[in-house]
């Protein structure tokens, strides 16, 4: 698979409450992080790695951020965009709607986390047999609550609403899903992705892959003067 080919469903639609008041006529995608919307950042991170496609699932404030990119030729990338409609869908719903723009094979990353990491690496570990992958990071619950059981290179367990003494691995936000995992969440309804995750994992047809290098998001306060301090440093 030429990482050039395959799209991000790039999912971005919350409705970013703990970022109020800087959310209050905002979404979060274009909340200025060292110097730039968010969005920017994360979309120049992508593209240095090869990516070329990306379907902004959108949902809260979505028509900005729409405004702001248009069709991505300036920026040398090609954008579609994907809206909730009349009620948010979550990220599973959201995920599910976009699926007819997604291919065969797509990755999913959330719309406030930057994750610098070698993405065609990850796409070489994604094996034929597997319906998705997850990228878990050892975090030990210094940067969020671990919740996945990730033992001799095997995803072995994945709980976002339940920790159990063995999870030291966080899913650390990107992965890559086959259309037919895709195909499993009810359409045009509200779902969540980790359920889909929580089932393929169970199931063994979610493969992990680990990587080291920590997340930075801008879900919180914190979080965000976290990310605004490293993109500081780094450009």
């Amino acid at each position: 698979m030429n990482i050039a080919d395959l799209p991000v469903a790039l999912l971005a639609g919350g409705l970013a409450t703990r970022l109020r008041p800087i959310t209050a006529t905002i979404p979060k995608a274009l909340v200025e992080v060292a110097g730039r919307p968010f969005i920017d950042h994360q979309l120049a991170l992508l593209r240095r790695n090869g990516i070329r496609r990306i379907v902004l699932c959108l949902g809260y404030l979505g028509e900005q951020v729409q405004a702001h990119l248009g069709d991505g030729a300036v920026i040398d990338m090609e954008l579609h965009y994907c809206f909730d409609g009349e009620r948010l869908l979550g990220t599973g719903g959201a995920l599910r709607r976009a699926a007819p723009l997604l291919g065969q094979v797509c990755w999913v990353m959330y719309g406030d986390s930057y994750l610098d990491i070698d993405y065609r690496a990850v796409l070489r570990a994604f094996s034929s047999d597997a319906l998705g992958l997850m990228t878990v990071l050892r975090n030990g619950n210094r940067w969020d609550r671990s919740n996945v059981v990730f033992r001799a290179g095997q995803l072995l367990q994945y709980d976002k609403r339940t920790q159990t003494p063995e999870m030291a691995y966080i899913d650390y936000g990107a992965a890559l899903l086959r259309d037919t995992a895709i195909k499993r969440i009810p359409a045009d309804q509200p779902y969540d992705l980790a359920d889909l995750y929580s089932a393929l994992v169970a199931e063994r047809r979610m493969i992990g892959y680990e990587v080291t290098q920590r997340f930075y998001e801008i879900g919180s306060h914190e979080g965000l003067a976290e990310t605004q301090a490293y993109l500081q440093r780094e450009h």
